[in-house]
C-alpha cells in the first residue's frame, strides 16, 4: 500500500482543483511563508478525520474554505482527496457485527467536504460514510488519531511535553495497536448491551413467572366455573333488562323538560332585547331640553352686555343733563375742553364696539358716535343747544334699547314656557321607562330561575350519562365472563315501572358471582387456556434467551481478554523495538549518548467510572485507585550529565524529538510521514544527519517533508513548489530531480 495522489479544491488557499502526486518515496514542499504550503499539510490531516480546528489554524468550518481575492470568487465549500494503491488489500474495514466488508478495490479514495454551514462529509469510494468508519479504516493500516504520522512545525516535541499516560497512547498508536482498541470498546459497547439485554430477560422471566402459576391454577379451576356462569346469566338477564328500560324513561323524561326550559328561555331573552333596546335610544325631547337651556344662557349674556351699555348712557345723559344746568346761552368760547370730552366718549364706545359682538348693540352705539361726531364739528352753537340735542339724541338711543331688552326678554319668557312643558314630557317618559325596567327586572329573574333550573337537568344528563355508562361497562364485563349470551337479556320480560331497591340487590347478587368467578376462573376458560400455552412458550423462549446471552457474555469477556493481553504482549515488544531504533537515532543525532523509553504506573484515583489497566479498593473504601501504566522517556547527552528533558536546551529537545519520532516509525512504519519544517532550528550538520535518516525512513514509509532546508531539499525526488499566482490564490509547480539532473548534465 502507499499513496498515490492528494486533491485538493476550494481548501483555504487553494482556490483551484490542485492535484499532488506521490511517485517517489521523498517529496518535498518549498514555498516562502505565506505562499500556502503548509495548507498541503492541512489538507492531509483535515481529509484523515481531524476533528481539532486548532491544529488546522481555524475556528470554525468556513475559516477552512476558500475566501475568494480581487480576481476570484469564495468558494461554497472545499472538498480535499487522498488516494492509496490498495492493489495488496491491505485495508479493512468492519461492520457493526464485526464482520469484514469488502473493500476490493485497487484504488482506496477517501474525501471530506465542508460546507459554509459547517456541514461535513465523509465518503470513502463515491459512498458517503461516518468518521467512524473512516477512523476504523485508517486504524487498519496503521494511520492512527494521534497524528504520529503528521509532525508539523513547533509540535515536533509535542510526544516531549505529553503525559506519560497520553505518551503511552502514542506509542500503541505508532504500533498499530489502535485497531485493538478500537475493538476492546466496541467488545465492550456489545458487553454492556448483552448484559442489560441478560437484566431485562431476567425480569420478564421474573415477571411472568407468578402470572404462569395463576394461569396454572385457573385451568384447573376452569369446570367449577362454569355452574357460576349460568346464574350469573339468570341475574344479568333481569338486572340488564331493567336497567335500560330505567335509562330509557330517565332520558325522555330530562329530554322532555329540558325542551321545555329552553323554549322559556328563548322567548324571555327575545323579551329583554326588546326593553333594552328601547332604553339605548335617547329621548328626543331631552336634547330639545338641552338645545332651549343653551338659548336661555345666550339670551342671559347678551341681556347682561345690554344692561351694562344702557347703564352707560343714562350714566351719559346725568352727565349732560349736569352740564345744561350749569352751561351759560353765550357762544362757545373754548371748544378745544368740549372737544376733548367727546373725543374721550368716542374712545369709549369705540371700545365696546370692538369689545362685544351683539348687532343690534353694535348699531346703537355706532347711531351714538355718529351724533358726537356731529355735535363735535359744530363750530358756533350755543353750549344749551349743543347739550339739549345730545340728551335728546341719547334718550333717544335710550329707549331704542329699552325696546330692544324688552323684545329679547319676550324671547326669554317663551323659551322658559317651553323648557316647562319639555320637562313636564320628560317626566312622564321617564315615568314610562321606570315601568319597563321594573318588567325588565322580572324577565331577567325569571331567566336566572330558568338557567339554574337548566343546569340542574344538566347535572342530571351528567348522571345519567353516567349511569349509562356503568351499564355498558357492566355489559362488556358480563361478556367477558359468560360471553355473547349475555345480549339474551333484551328478549326478558319486564315491567315498565322499575323498582331501584330492586335493582340494588340484583347488582349486590351479580358483584358477589363475579368475583368468586373471577376467583374461580375468570370465565373466559378458552381464552385462559390459550393464554397459558402463548405464557409458557415465552417462558421456554426466554430461557433459550438467556443461555444464549450467557453464553455471549462469556465470549465477549473472553475476546476482551485476549485483546488486552495481545496489546500488552505488543506493546511491550514495540517498546523493546523502539528502543533499539531510539538509541541507533539518538547516537546518530548527537554523536553519541543513550535514548531508552521506560513503563511506569502512576496510581491516581478512579473518576466518573473511567476505564483503567488495573483497579484496587482503597482502605476507606469510599474510591478505587487506579494504576496507570505511561511511558518516561530517558536520555543521556555524550560529555554531560544531563539526564531530565526539563534541562535539554530547545535544540536539543528537537533533536531528541526527531530521533524518538522517527524510532517509531521504523518499529511500525505508517504508509506515509508527514514532516512540516522540522529541520528549522537544525544547523548545517545536523541537517545532513537528518537528511541520511529520511534517507533511512524512505525505505519503509513514504515521505512529504515541507523545507526551507537544502540539504532536505536535495534528499527528495520530487520538489513542489507553491506560490502566490496573480489571482491571489496558491499554485504548484512540479520538478523531477532526477530529469533535472538528466537535462542539467
Amino acid at each position: 500500500m502507499r499513496l498515490k495522489n492528494l486533491e485538493i479544491n476550494g481548501f483555504k488557499s487553494f482556490a483551484k482543483k490542485t492535484v499532488l502526486e506521490f511517485q517517489h518515496p521523498v517529496v518535498s514542499i518549498v514555498g516562502p511563508n505565506g505562499s500556502g504550503k503548509s495548507n498541503v499539510v492541512e489538507a492531509l490531516r483535515f481529509v484523515l478525520g481531524e476533528q481539532s480546528m486548532k491544529s488546522m489554524r481555524g475556528s470554525q468550518g468556513a475559516d477552512l474554505i476558500f475566501k475568494g481575492s480581487k480576481n476570484l470568487p469564495k468558494s461554497s465549500r472545499a472538498s480535499v482527496t487522498i488516494y492509496f494503491d490498495n492493489s495488496d488489500n491491505v485495508f479493512k474495514l468492519s461492520n457493526e457485527t464485526g464482520e469484514n466488508l469488502n473493500l476490493n478495490y485497487d484504488v482506496i479514495s477517501i474525501s471530506r467536504e465542508v460546507f459554509s454551514d459547517g456541514l461535513n462529509k465523509y465518503i470513502l469510494n463515491g459512498s458517503e460514510v461516518r468518521l467512524k468508519d473512516i477512523n476504523n479504516l485508517l486504524s487498519s493500516v496503521n494511520i492512527g488519531s494521534s497524528g504520529h504520522h503528521i509532525i508539523s512545525q513547533g509540535e515536533a516535541d509535542r510526544i516531549l511535553n505529553a503525559s506519560p499516560k497520553d505518551r503511552r497512547e502514542m506509542v500503541e498508536d505508532a504500533l498499530g495497536l489502535k485497531i485493538y482498541q478500537y475493538k476492546i470498546k466496541e467488545a465492550g459497547r456489545k458487553l454492556e448491551r448483552t448484559a442489560n439485554n441478560m437484566k431485562e430477560v431476567s425480569l420478564l422471566r421474573r415477571e411472568n413467572a407468578p402470572h404462569l402459576n395463576f394461569l396454572r391454577k385457573q385451568v384447573d379451576k376452569f369446570e367449577k366455573a362454569k355452574e357460576m356462569q349460568v346464574s350469573l346469566l339468570s341475574l344479568y338477564n333481569e338486572y340488564l333488562k331493567k336497567e335500560s328500560i330505567y335509562l330509557e324513561n330517565e332520558k325522555q323524561n330530562l329530554s322532555n323538560e329540558k325542551n321545555k326550559i329552553v323554549a322559556e328561555l328563548e322567548s324571555i331573552k327575545d323579551k329583554i332585547e326588546s326593553v333594552e333596546e328601547e332604553n339605548i335610544i335617547e329621548s328626543e325631547k331631552e336634547k330639545q331640553l338641552k338645545d332651549l337651556e343653551r338659548k336661555v344662557n345666550e339670551i342671559r349674556h347678551v341681556k347682561g352686555e345690554i344692561e351694562r351699555k344702557l347703564g352707560r348712557i343714562e350714566g351719559m345723559i346725568e352727565m349732560e343733563e349736569r352740564r345744561e344746568k350749569k352751561a351759560p346761552a353765550i357762544v362757545v368760547k373754548n371748544p378745544e375742553e368740549i372737544k376733548a370730552i367727546f373725543d374721550e366718549i368716542a374712545e369709549e364706545i369705540e371700545v365696546a364696539i370692538v369689545e362685544e359682538n351683539v348687532s343690534e348693540i353694535k348699531f346703537i352705539l355706532l347711531r351714538i358716535k355718529d351724533v358726537l361726531q356731529k355735535f363735535n364739528q359744530t363750530e358756533e352753537k350755543t353750549e344749551n343747544h349743543s347739550i339739549n340735542s345730545e340728551i335728546l339724541e341719547l334718550k333717544n338711543d335710550q329707549q331704542r334699547i329699552l325696546s330692544e331688552m324688552q323684545n329679547i326678554t319676550n324671547e326669554e319668557n317663551k323659551i322658559f314656557e317651553s323648557i316647562q312643558v319639555l320637562r313636564g314630557q320628560i317626566r312622564e317618559e321617564k315615568e314610562i321607562l321606570h315601568t319597563k325596567e321594573k318588567e325588565r327586572f322580572n324577565f331577567r329573574v325569571r331567566n336566572q330561575e330558568l338557567t339554574s333550573h337548566l343546569e340542574i337537568i344538566s347535572v342530571k344528563e351528567y348522571n345519567l350519562s353516567k349511569q349509562q355508562e356503568s351499564f355498558e361497562n357492566e355489559l362488556r364485563e358480563g361478556s367477558i365472563l359468560i360471553g355473547n349470551d349475555i345480549l339474551n337479556y333484551k328478549n326478558f320480560e319486564a315491567s315498565l315501572e322499575v323498582d331501584r331497591g330492586l335493582q340494588e340487590e340484583l347488582k349486590r347478587k351479580i358483584e358477589r358471582i363475579k368475583i368468586k368467578l373471577e376467583d374461580v376462573g375468570l370465565g373466559g376458560g378458552a381464552d385462559v387456556l390459550k393464554e397459558y400455552e402463548e405464557v409458557s412458550q415465552r417462558d421456554s423462549f426466554l430461557a433459550k434467551e438467556m443461555e444464549d446471552l450467557a453464553k455471549s457474555i462469556e465470549s465477549l469477556r473472553l475476546l476482551i481478554a485476549d485483546l488486552k493481553e495481545k496489546i500488552d504482549i505488543e506493546f511491550k515488544e514495540g517498546i523493546k523495538k523502539i528502543n533499539i531504533e531510539f538509541s541507533k537515532f539518538f547516537s546518530l543525532m548527537f554523536g553519541g549518548g543513550e535514548g531508552y523509553l521506560s513503563v511506569v504506573t502512576e496510581n491516581k484515583k478512579k473518576k466518573n467510572n473511567e476505564e483503567s489497566f488495573e483497579t484496587t479498593r482503597d482502605d476507606s473504601g469510599e474510591s478505587d485507585i487506579i494504576f496507570e501504566q505511561g511511558i518516561e522517556i530517558n536520555v543521556t547527552l555524550p560529555h554531560k550529565k544531563v539526564k531530565e528533558l526539563n534541562a535539554l536546551s530547545g535544540g536539543e529537545r528537537s533533536l531528541t524529538s526527531i530521533a524518538l519520532l522517527f524510532a517509531m516509525s521504523q518499529v511500525n512504519p505508517p504508509p506515509f510521514l508527514v514532516l512540516d519544517e522540522t529541520d528549522a532550528a537544525l544547523d548545517e550538520a545536523n541537517s545532513r544527519k537528518y537528511g541520511d535518516m529520511l534517507e533511512k525512513l524512505s525505505h519503509h514509509s513514504q515521505l512529504v517533508v515541507v523545507t526551507h532546508n537544502r540539504e532536505t531539499m536535495s534528499r527528495a525526488g520530487i520538489l513542489y513548489g507553491v506560490t502566490v499566482g496573480a489571482d491571489g490564490a496558491s499554485k504548484l509547480l512540479s520538478v523531477k530531480l532526477d530529469e533535472a539532473k538528466a537535462i542539467a548534465k
